[in-house]
């Protein structure tokens, strides 16, 4: 390397820097900077983004409006084309919360196969209630839902419990049973009703506190 070569002309100086490689990169038989590709590409349609949203949070899953109402809104897409959209949606039935309702009773409800999750009609209505569903859509519902059914589930809850509460005496095994179940929805009568008959079919005593 030459030290004693003078330095180019354009030295300590950026923009006559550029101008130098401007025109060396414009020189014949030099290639040229490549295309920018980004600014090619054509702007997403919002409605097209939208529409896959609620297809994508559809698959494998049903939701309620109000969830995939949600969803959009974080997505920042405007309200008015959500409402459009999701109003399509219920229209050809992909949005029903009304069968939303059903099947969420009927996987955490009464009939379920899983006794230690089973939930009463209260607990299921705080549920549905999140999700996002009408009062009166929930109601409707929940109204289908047979009383003897949900006894019934109130007892294979206390069934599943008594070996928890064996080594304690009935006052505690009553408080014990009767809280499970108010923490499951049951109400206080049906909860007490319950674990009493429950309690009298294992030879000991239910004690009211009250």
């Amino acid at each position: 390397m030459n030290e004693n070569r003078p330095p180019p002309d354009w030295v300590g100086d950026v923009s006559v820097g550029v101008d130098a490689w401007t025109r060396r990169s414009s020189a014949p038989g030099t290639a040229a900077p490549p295309p920018d590709t980004v600014a090619q590409v054509p702007e997403a349609d919002p409605e097209a983004v939208a529409r896959k949203i609620l297809l994508d949070q559809l698959t494998g899953q049903a939701r309620t409006r109000k969830e995939l109402a949600d969803k959009l809104a974080a997505k920042n897409v405007p309200g008015d084309l959500a409402a459009r959209l999701l109003d399509r949606f219920e229209e050809v039935g992909l949005i029903d919360d009304e069968a939303f309702a059903r099947a969420w009773i009927a996987s955490r409800g009464a009939t379920r196969s899983d006794v230690g999750r089973r939930l009463a009609k209260r607990a299921l209505a705080q549920e549905l209630h999140r999700k996002g569903v009408a009062n009166e859509v929930a109601r409707e519902a929940l109204d289908e839902i047979d009383p003897d059914d949900e006894a019934a589930a109130a007892r294979g809850l206390v069934r599943a419990k008594l070996r928890s509460v064996e080594r304690v005496d009935d006052v505690k095994a009553t408080r014990r049973l009767v809280g499970m179940l108010a923490r499951k929805g049951y109400g206080s009568g049906l909860a007490f009703a319950v674990v009493r008959e429950e309690l009298a079919n294992a030879g000991r005593e239910a004690v009211d506190e009250e």
